[in-house]
């Protein structure tokens, strides 16, 4: 299988001794997501130098976003992008805009690409990296205008919370990208994730809610997606929540 990475892996582990907040599942990829990578990755996917593990970032090995995308123009990520149709819609809508997906499952981001290219999308790039190292080393500091985690996994079971992306550690992650004035955006439909997200970004001394009372209203810039869907079918709500980056002192 074709690999949009630096293939360093005579020089890694595999293994972290931290959780993260994927489980990365196996499984082959169609004849044409095999062609995605083949001819799409070498102008959609960043290539990352590794570090632990095989969906690592190698610390010192940040990005500049205008030679990327190949001009200086607002840049909005999306952690957690699945099979993409969030972001590639987002990225259609919004031609004076940069688009990153962050994903670490192989099938989701061929999918994506073939989707963009289907759509002459050509303001998005790819990424496939565990997402707290994506904002830590591979982001330039404030170089984000609008991040957005939606529907992450809810990890509902009690032993498995701690794997949960939006926890305490996460706000300093987020306000370090993002610029002065930049926008968080989250979605679940797993009420006491919502909670959780709630509080640790009331916590959080960067961060602003942009709404009032309990949740915020819904994202118009986030199209119906089979996740949101399996949600509602369920009878579960849909819950948005913003915030907005406090000036750095």
């Amino acid at each position: 299988m074709p690999q949009p990475a630096v293939d360093d892996s005579a020089s890694v582990q595999p293994f972290r001794t931290e959780p993260v907040s994927f489980v990365r599942r196996g499984g082959r990829m169609t004849d044409g997501q095999e062609r995605g990578w083949s001819e799409l990755a070498p102008f959609y996917v960043i290539p990352v130098e590794r570090d632990a593990a095989v969906t690592s970032v190698r610390p010192g090995t940040e990005i500049v976003p205008e030679q990327i995308y190949g001009r200086s123009a607002p840049l909005i990520v999306e952690i957690g992008s699945g099979q993409g149709h969030a972001i590639v819609h987002a990225a259609g809508e919004r031609p004076d805009a940069d688009f990153l997906a962050v994903e670490v499952f192989v099938a989701g981001l061929a999918r994506t690409m073939l989707d963009a290219e289907r759509a002459g999308v050509s303001n998005l790039r790819l990424v496939e990296a565990n997402a707290p190292e994506v904002l830590e080393h591979l982001l330039p500091e404030a170089s984000v205008d609008e991040l957005w985690i939606f529907f992450p996994d809810p990890w509902h079971k009690s032993k498995h919370t701690k794997r949960r992306l939006v926890a305490p550690p996460f706000p300093a992650l987020a306000a370090r990208v993002l610029r002065d004035g930049g926008i968080l955006r989250l979605a679940t439909d797993w009420e006491d994730y919502a909670r959780q997200m709630r509080h640790v970004l009331g916590e959080a001394d960067d961060f602003e809610p942009m709404f009032d009372g309990d949740w915020g209203e819904r994202f118009e810039g986030r199209i119906m997606t089979a996740f949101e869907r399996k949600g509602l079918a369920k009878g579960r709500d849909i819950r948005d929540l913003a915030y907005r980056r406090s000036p750095r002192g």
